[in-house]
């Protein structure tokens, strides 16, 4: 069964003014779909061909770039939307995943900052993660279209939020600034599904 770009589920202007429009429209519909197109041309007549884009990226080593790049593309991504949010619907974390944000990370303020710092910190194109690992909360950071489920990162868990630092992502309206565009991602962040996400983790 063929990969296909999932559904987004806002318009393309639902996240401005922190993420706008025409950005999102070609994040989405361009690149997003481009990783998809050639991620399947890439499991074509393999084994990869029938698995799930988690289950690929868990044998991530077995596969050549084609699939690394373009199957950490389509996972990143179809996280990396379901997890925004236009920013009245926001909110902020709650329940246990706010509780284990202070035992795990030393509490909000603290995982903004160290969050942004993974960000700011990966040289190039890649991704900041939040993850659980061993039950508890982790953040670190990938390169490229790394993610942390792959048997070859450096950092390895279960995803729960990921923000893109490519600057596909921001460049046409945040151009060379990058903490600015991390500062606006924190609006839109949907803290309901990322709260979902960590309890379906922890089991």
């Amino acid at each position: 069964m063929a990969f296909e770009l999932p559904l987004l589920p806002y318009a393309y202007d639902a996240l401005e003014p922190h993420i706008d429009a025409k950005t999102m429209e070609i994040h989405y519909s361009k690149h997003h779909q481009a990783y998809v197109t050639n991620l399947n041309n890439a499991v074509k007549g393999t084994d990869a061909e029938n698995m799930s884009v988690e289950d690929i990226c868990k044998n991530i080593s077995k596969y050549p770039a084609a699939v690394r790049n373009n199957g950490g593309g389509h996972y990143n991504h179809s996280l990396f939307w379901q997890i925004m949010t236009p920013a009245l619907n926001a909110g902020s974390p709650s329940g246990d995943l706010a509780k284990a944000i202070e035992t795990d990370l030393g509490g909000f303020e603290k995982f903004k900052t160290d969050f942004a710092a993974a960000g700011a910190t990966r040289f190039g194109s890649g991704w900041a993660w939040l993850c659980v690992k061993d039950g508890k909360l982790c953040i670190c950071s990938t390169p490229n279209q790394d993610n942390p489920l792959m048997d070859i990162a450096d950092c390895k868990g279960t995803p729960i939020l990921g923000m893109d630092v490519w600057e596909h992502a921001y460049y046409l309206h945040y151009q060379n600034r990058r903490p600015d565009y991390m500062t606006a991602f924190f609006n839109v962040i949907n803290w309901a599904k990322v709260g979902d996400l960590y309890t379906a983790a922890k089991k």
